[in-house]
């Protein structure tokens, strides 16, 4: 009911609004649609993607990603810290208790996802990003063929002809500071951007402290007439402490708290990260054109945890070829991805019981592994034009992957080194797509698969499970696109249905030892509505409703664990209804509000669907401010207010938990309080 009241309340505005004449548009409006739209797709596919750019960006503060791409109808990001996120893609990844998988990631072209599929989108700041492109499921041929789809995050672009330093400085409650500097200059031929960003912040709960420092350097320049060469570095630094998640009794009464085992070891996890590559674009003539990068990325990570220290780093390079050309009408793509990468990882005893209240304390080594992984895709897509407005796309993506786990601590029979080696798996893409006079309709089928992670694929005494497989899942998409009165109004629906064989399930087989195994098939089905409304209230006054809708049909169709049946169960991890709603204002003398607003249905806590999280809504807002100064320099202000209403909700949940020695189940990632923030920026164009 709470979910229709909330629908009603922004679709009601949206169809009012409907009937004003399209004689009150003003060229204004124009530019509010290109700041969204001018940033092209990247994914190679005629089954639109869903894109957020800077009009979604500025609605939120600047550490708040989440937010944003939670606009996205079908996208779900579940964040239980600033370095803690779950993104999960028409249900494909809830059950993956930290972090993302199931999907690929591509930051400026280059893949980010490492070698058992793991992607972290809190290695990138905020304010670098121009744009997000999400592909939803396996359909993006040339972007892995997983079953979550794909992530392509692209940095800002520079200005042509432009020299410019920006900063921007921003805090926050919870004495949150942030600054981002950069430098960005263009000319014939040459592009170049370096920043610089540092965030601080204590958090909303104990031990929930967090620093990070990072650099980004971008550069492009004209090799030839047909040809250029450009170079990426990325380097994140930051360290995290740890809050973890909390039983209900905590989350009532006082969701600031930390786990008291976390809080008493002082938990936190330090990372440094570095991604480098070097990609070379050139065009051959008219009909063809290449474009081919190598990457290096490195990762070093220290997580003391209650129960153990894991010290770990990787080592992966790998690169990606693109053709891109047309025979006659038809249309091609082809191309290869290679990845691998070397897993060095250990776990110690952490002795904080026996440090005096200090925190952890590093002690005997438990064990010692590496582990060599790779994947190779090649792939290649046709689109041939049956009519100037009928479109039908065939493509194909061939995967391999590789496991080669070493036992670097135990000799003899102890020893659990083994190999796994995946039969390769064909994933067929087809599409089409009619052109309309005021829209389209398309329709999508396509096959997709997702990897076991390192811990599935081992058994808990550390040997490699012989019998575990892929998921696999066919998808199945209709949708229509819609730009109505004089495209003030922009309309997309979307129905999907896919079914995944094979799931991944951890089956838990001691106190604190699980094994990976297939157990079922779920269906993934529902419905994603996306509308947006360009108005007028007068000459100077602009606004812009907008709404995001996704019904989430999804259940076990076959699922028995031991002598527990759930099918028929809902999937456990994944809100029934979901709603993202608000209103921008633009003002012609600069002044911006933005009003958001997120509905999250309950969500099943376990797989019996005997407990459930609260749905909730939360509000936000924004206030901002733009003015040149001079002809030079430009200023921006803004401030805001998050979670007006203080609403006490779980901005992430751990499915399936499990209390030990009596104590409650930890389900609950709380989200912040009501929290204030402003910021300031200063452009100066050279």
């Amino acid at each position: 009911m709470r979910v229709f009241v909330s629908l009603l309340c922004v679709s009601l505005p949206l169809l009012l609004l409907g009937q004003i004449s399209p004689k009150d548009s003003i060229t204004q409006l124009d530019e509010i649609i290109l700041v969204q739209n001018a940033v092209p797709k990247k994914a190679t596919g005629i089954t639109p993607s869903s894109k957020i750019a800077g009009q979604t960006f500025e609605r939120f503060n600047p550490t708040d990603i989440p937010s944003a791409i939670n606009q996205i109808s079908g996208v779900y990001i579940l964040s239980g810290a600033i370095n803690t996120n779950r993104i999960t893609v028409r249900g494909i990844g809830a059950r993956t208790p930290y972090g993302t998988n199931k999907l690929r990631m591509y930051f400026n072209g280059i893949p980010v996802t490492n070698g058992t599929g793991s992607s972290t989108i809190e290695a990138f700041d905020f304010e670098n990003l121009g744009a997000i492109e999400i592909i939803k499921g396996p359909k993006g041929t040339a972007h892995g063929s997983n079953l979550g789809g794909a992530f392509i995050l692209d940095t800002k672009a520079s200005i042509e002809n432009k020299t410019q330093l920006t900063n921007t400085f921003s805090v926050s409650s919870y004495n949150m500071v942030k600054d981002n500097l950069t430098f960005s200059h263009a000319e014939d031929g040459l592009k170049l951007s370096l920043s610089y960003n540092h965030l601080e912040t204590d958090g909303f709960r104990q031990n929930n402290e967090f620093e990070r420092d990072g650099f980004l350097l971008n550069t492009q320049f004209r090799t030839g007439r047909n040809s250029s060469l450009s170079f990426l570095m990325n380097y994140i630094d930051y360290t995290a402490h740890i809050p973890s998640s909390i039983n209900q009794t905590d989350f009532d009464e006082d969701p600031t708290r930390a786990a008291s085992n976390w809080l008493a070891a002082k938990g936190y996890e330090a990372n440094k990260y570095i991604l480098t590559g070097l990609s070379y674009t050139h065009l051959f003539s008219q009909h063809l054109q290449n474009t081919t990068s190598i990457f290096y990325t490195y990762l070093d990570h220290y997580e003391p945890r209650p129960f153990n220290i894991l010290d770990e780093f990787t080592n992966g390079f790998g690169f990606r070829t693109v053709f891109e050309g047309d025979l006659g009408k038809v249309q091609f793509t082809l191309g290869s991805e290679f990845y691998k990468d070397e897993y060095h990882w250990g776990t110690y005893q952490n002795l904080y019981e026996e440090n005096n209240g200090n925190g952890s304390l590093q002690g005997t080594q438990l064990n010692d592994n590496i582990e060599f992984r790779r994947q190779f895709n090649l792939f290649g897509t046709l689109t041939y034009p049956i009519t100037s407005a009928f479109l039908v796309q065939a493509g194909l993506n061939l995967n391999k992957t590789h496991y080669d786990y070493r036992d670097l601590f135990n000799q003899g029979a102890e020893n659990a080194s083994a190999e796994r080696d995946f039969d390769a798996i064909l994933l067929p893409n087809l599409g089409l797509n009619y052109q309309l006079k005021n829209g389209k309709i398309y329709a999508n089928i396509s096959r997709g698969f997702s990897n076991p992670s390192l811990e599935e694929t081992l058994t808990p005494e550390g040997i490699i499970n012989p019998v575990i497989a892929q998921e696999t899942g066919i998808s199945y998409e209709l949708g229509s696109e819609w730009s109505l009165f004089e495209k003030r109004l922009t309309a997309n629906i979307v129905l999907y249905r896919m079914n995944v064989k094979n799931l991944l399930v951890a089956q838990r087989v001691g106190e604190d030892q699980y094994i990976g195994r297939n157990a079922g098939e779920t269906r993934h089905q529902g419905l994603e509505l996306d509308l947006q409304y360009q108005g007028k209230l007068s000459r100077s006054l602009t606004f812009s409703p907008y709404l995001s809708y996704t019904l989430n049909d999804h259940s076990f169709l076959d699922f028995v664990d031991n002598d527990n049946d759930y099918s028929g169960n809902p999937l456990t991890g994944v809100p029934k209804n979901r709603l993202s709603s608000g209103i921008d204002f633009r003002h012609s003398n600069g002044f911006l509000l933005h009003l958001t607003h997120q509905f999250v249905d309950e969500i099943p806590l376990t797989d019996a669907n005997t407990i459930n999280s609260d749905s909730f809504n939360v509000f936000h807002m924004k206030l901002g401010f733009r003015t040149s100064l001079s002809q030079n320099i430009s200023l921006g202000l803004n401030a805001g207010v998050n979670n007006i209403f203080n609403t006490n909700y779980a901005q992430s949940i751990l499915i399936n938990a499990t209390g030990f020695s009596g104590s409650q189940p930890r389900y609950f990632y709380p989200g912040n309080g009501r929290n204030l923030f402003g910021g300031i920026q200063l452009n100066y164009v050279f």
